[in-house]
């Protein structure tokens, strides 16, 4: 997930069928995490430390490790390694910039089961997973389409990857199903986590009118701006209210406990084998946070009605017929996406105010 090399994940990725391969079954689970940021980011890696808590309440699962801010790239394998070397036998590595480290470590490894997050590549000990965030995104557009009264909302952006152009253009998609004349204005950070930079980010924004935050970044800095200056505002990654209590809507939040502890069942029970996971909201791995009592009752019960949808299949996010930012048709009326091309994907939808940098 964690760099600019993701557009290569989205092109090459999820083809969504399982090696021929299972391990044994194996009685003590001794889990292992690798980290991209500090687990106190009330963002991506509190998220991810969460559902490792959550995995832990399995009888048969050992206490498990997690190292935090292990830098991406070749060093990430020394970590890697190292969890390996103390005895952990299902390593979990939550960023795309680990991919190649754990590809490499786990071919002289294949005892030890590896789940790498976001990434392309597998091997018969190493499966992949990740979800459709674009879902409550898409949702959360909806109430902000419907909270902002000067339709102008603001979007802190990390990196113009295919994941982060995702997230904007499904949130855009939802702002624009109910409220057309609205506007996304996107503001880009090229970091996942420095407060001090998404806090100038969305500062910005509200100093140019935006009523409506939200951000794909992994600091709550976005939500203490809006409650300063009196804006609402969208979360990400897990329930940031705390941070807003004023100004907080909702957010997209992950479940990852759910995946977790689904893939220490199959590694003990002799059952796992390596595939790409994709899942939603369906699965429950992504889901949208409750509501905060700002949110009025006839909002919440349109939410809930657009959620049952998607779950049911009936609704699609990106279902046509769709414009890009130009007026041009990108997507046809009665069609969708496939999944290589929503992970793939590098244009902004209508009505997003803001360039892709190349």
């Amino acid at each position: 997930m964690k760099k600019a090399a993701l557009l290569l994940l989205v092109i090459l990725a999820i083809c969504f069928s399982g090696n021929v391969f299972a391990v044994s079954a194996v009685k003590e689970i001794k889990p292992g995490f690798i980290y991209v940021g500090p687990v106190g980011d009330a963002g991506w890696t509190y998220a991810h430390d969460q559902g490792r808590q959550e995995m832990e309440q399995l009888s048969y699962v050992q206490p498990s490790t997690f190292i935090e801010t292990v830098p991406e790239g070749a060093e990430s394998a020394r970590v890697i390694n190292g969890l390996v070397r103390k005895g952990h036998n299902l390593i979990f590595t939550t960023s795309f910039g680990y991919m190649d480290a754990t590809i490499d470590v786990a071919k002289r490894n294949k005892d030890v089961v590896f789940m790498h997050c976001s990434g392309f590549k597998t091997a018969e000990n190493v499966g992949t997973y990740f979800g459709r965030m674009y879902e409550p995104r898409y949702l959360s557009g909806i109430v902000a389409g419907k909270m902002t009264k000067k339709n102008i909302i603001g979007y802190v952006a990390a990196f113009p990857i295919p994941e982060v152009i995702r997230g904007i253009n499904a949130f855009t998609l939802g702002v624009r199903s109910i409220n057309p004349k609205a506007e996304v204005k996107v503001v880009w950070t090229q970091t996942w986590f420095d407060p001090g930079v998404e806090r100038d980010a969305a500062d910005s924004l509200l100093d140019v009118g935006a009523d409506v935050l939200t951000m794909h970044q992994d600091a709550p800095a976005t939500m203490q701006a809006a409650e300063a200056r009196g804006a609402y505002v969208i979360g990400y990654n897990s329930d940031m209210r705390s941070f807003a209590p004023n100004a907080f809507l909702t957010a997209p939040v992950w479940n990852w406990g759910s995946l977790y502890t689904k893939l220490a069942e199959e590694v003990h029970n002799g059952t796992w084998k390596s595939e790409q996971i994709w899942w939603g909201m369906k699965e429950d791995l992504v889901r949208l946070a409750e509501f905060s009592s700002a949110v009025p009752a006839a909002v919440q019960a349109l939410v809930a009605e657009k959620t049952n949808a998607i779950k049911a299949g009936s609704l699609h996010p990106f279902a046509g017929p769709i414009k890009d930012q130009s007026g041009k048709i990108v997507v046809a009326a009665g069609q969708t996406p496939k999944d290589g091309e929503l992970l793939g994907m590098n244009y902004f939808v209508e009505g997003v105010q803001g360039t892709i940098s190349k």
